[in-house]
């Protein structure tokens, strides 16, 4: 592993009191924070570089020369409120807030860990002030902010950071116009004006075309700057304070990895072959030593430029080791009890599945039609993109949009398959796909990144609410396989064998283990699978991650010589009777393992089938699910919060059953 080194705050304090023209030292204090978000990221193993590099010298300058909120305190109602919209660039404003002592070491370094810092921006996290990472919602939260502080005759301005593929989300639209209606003129709105989106230029993906011309249209006034130019932004921030009566929009034009010259666009993209490569996930050892490198280096040469001695860097401690898990507070567990929690994650991606089995089908179904909100490569659909470019339609950041033109192709007799992630296809777009499934023609919905893991990017991506949102669709099933031989055969259902609209939920993580099924097994509405069996209670649980947390279980309460059932049960909203009633037939406890919140689940619709058919005669049901808001952190710290890994899930059965 690489050796990991931090810039101390000492450091930034250094530079700032020293005598260095005001411009250069924050020029310094930006290529530091820099330096600290990439160990940050390094740390966590996953996070967004691009966007945070690009946003830094807008930010640095907010919080160093701009508002007041460090002198009047980040509690006072008086204060300046800047936030990011668009989310992905928190890691930077983390080591920004982090630079001017707001955020210790260690938290810093807790980026994406339990009780850390959040992946995206969540008002847990101090120095933040709203929840973002879930795009198209800044201005709107920012106008409302704005007009509270004039209703209370309250002092400072709110700044709003947004991204320039954000400002394809409908909403943004929605607030552009009401704000200039409203004549809110103590609101200005940034745009980090990158041209790049999660891996393609944004012109390619949806064009924004003339934005200083739209946002006049819309009654707001624009100024254009560089945003890597101090001197600019500087002027651009008095202007807007000298206009009344309208909104404010600076569009900071500026380069995605900016500071890292591989990480800069456009020579990323290059070494991308056409896609960017650094909007997310963490850089390999040999990137990260080449980019720590190359900063380290151009901070000491400007500190001597300046007459400063060069940094003095402080060791990063390594993570500490979780300390051995019992079975019992006074019972350690066995050596394969150990063995089996400490199982690495496979190389099978449902997902891949999925999106390989999608390009196969539409070889024989020319009507297929894949739509997509620029998360193709996350999708697993670029090779479908690649393949059927005529039959791939990129619609940008723009769920809802998205939708209905997927109902409109629908009408015209095409098969429209939706991508994107779970949490903000399945609620954001809601009303369109009622609306679409109320015209009964039929769409497939990909449902990707479902579930509480992986749970680094925090809450805003995390869904927990899909199964019930579309359980609530008369004529619309669900489905989550739990690898890739039933990926193949869930989507074969939803393409070949069903007039009903379709959910696939899946995972977009590898799979902690290679599920395996029954010989000759084959996908059938309403029936799943055996994988265990076990005498003295019965579990049913679905996807990936919970049915190995679920055999998990089994294994560690056979040890103890208690029978664990564990059933595969890939359909969410529909069941056979017969089956499932021979199913728990033997058992008077029931479980169900929940990828979900608790409401609207899979057990909600078993336990109403229970009820219709009078089925729970002398049984219990018992249902584990994600109990409030997911937690953020590593997926074993997750789980283990939730008490939905294999060792939480053994205990509590044990309660139950023991």
């Amino acid at each position: 592993m690489v050796e990991l080194k931090l810039i101390p705050v000492e450091e930034f304090k250094r530079v700032r009191n020293s005598s260095a023209d005001k411009y250069k030292k924050l020029q310094l204090i930006a290529d530091m924070c820099r330096a600290n978000t990439l160990v940050e990221v390094k740390r966590a193993g996953s996070g967004h570089l691009g966007s945070s590099f690009s946003a830094m010298d807008i930010v640095v300058w907010m919080y160093y020369e701009e508002m007041n909120t460090l002198k009047v305190g980040f509690d006072s109602p008086d204060r300046d409120i800047y936030f990011s919209s668009k989310g992905h660039d928190v890691p930077g404003l983390y080591a920004t807030l982090h630079s001017l002592g707001e955020i210790p070491d260690e938290k810093l370094l807790a980026l994406r860990r339990l009780n850390g810092l959040n992946g995206h921006p969540d008002i847990g996290n101090r120095g933040i002030e709203a929840n973002s990472g879930s795009l198209g919602m800044g201005i709107s939260k920012g106008r409302g902010m704005a007009w509270a502080k004039k209703h209370f005759g309250r002092g400072g301005r709110v700044y709003v950071m947004t991204g320039d593929g954000e400002l394809q989300e409908g909403q943004n639209y929605e607030a552009l116009q009401v704000t200039a209606h409203h004549k809110i003129d103590n609101l200005t709105v940034i745009v980090d004006n990158n041209k790049v989106q999660s891996d393609k230029p944004v012109a390619e993906i949806i064009d924004l075309r003339n934005l200083e011309e739209k946002f006049k249209a819309f009654g707001w006034h624009v100024i254009r700057i560089d945003g890597h130019d101090f001197r600019q932004i500087e002027r651009a921030l008095v202007e807007a304070k000298q206009i009344k009566g309208k909104p404010q929009i600076i569009i900071a034009d500026t380069i995605k990895g900016r500071g890292i010259s591989f990480m800069e666009h456009p020579a990323a993209l290059e070494i991308g072959k056409g896609l960017y490569p650094w909007h997310s996930g963490a850089p390999d050892d040999a990137a990260f030593e080449e980019g720590f490198k190359e900063l380290i280096q151009r901070i000491n040469s400007d500190l001597g430029a300046v007459s400063l001695d060069p940094l003095h860097l402080t060791p990063v401690e390594p993570e500490p080791k979780a300390a051995a898990p019992s079975m019992l507070e006074s019972e350690p567990l066995s050596q394969a009890a150990l063995e089996r929690l400490s199982v690495k994650p496979t190389d099978e991606y449902v997902s891949r599945a999925y999106g390989q089995a999608l390009v196969e089908l539409a070889a024989k179904r020319k009507d297929i039609v894949v739509l997509d909100a620029d998360l193709a490569s996350d999708c697993k659909v670029r090779d479908f993109e690649n393949t059927y470019p005529n039959r791939f339609i990129e619609n940008g950041i723009a769920e809802q949009d998205m939708v209905s033109m997927a109902a409109g192709l629908a009408r015209q007799g095409l098969l429209p398959v939706v991508n994107s992630f779970a949490s903000f296809l399945a609620s954001r777009a809601n009303e369109q796909i009622y609306n679409a499934a109320s015209e009964k023609s039929k769409i497939i919905y990909a449902l990707h990144y479902a579930g509480l893991i992986p749970a680094g990017p925090g809450k805003s991506h995390q869904s927990l609410r899909d199964i019930s949102l579309f359980s609530a669709l008369p004529n619309c099933v669900i489905i989550q396989p739990c690898n890739a031989e039933e990926t193949r055969m869930a989507l074969d259902f939803c393409v070949n064998q069903t007039d009903e609209n379709s959910a696939l939920r899946l995972i977009i993580g590898p799979s902690p283990r290679r599920i395996t099924l029954p010989a000759g097994y084959e996908i059938r509405l309403g029936q799943g699978c055996q994988l265990t069996a076990g005498k003295d209670a019965v579990m049913f649980a679905y996807g990936p991650v919970m049915l190995h947390e679920a055999l998990l279980a089994s294994e560690l309460l056979a040890e103890r010589g208690f029978g664990l059932s564990i059933v595969n049960m890939p359909w969410l909203n529909r069941v056979d009777v017969k089956w499932f009633a021979e199913v728990i037939k033997p058992y008077s406890t029931i479980f169900i393992l929940e990828d979900h919140h608790p409401a609207g689940g899979l057990m909600d619709n078993l336990l109403a089938v229970c009820a219709e058919h009078g089925l729970m005669n002398g049984k219990q049901m018992i249902k584990f699910s994600v109990e409030g808001y997911p937690a953020c952190g590593t997926p074993q710290q997750a789980l283990a919060y939730h008490e939905l890994d294999g060792l939480s899930v053994s205990k509590r059965i044990m309660k139950y059953c023991g």
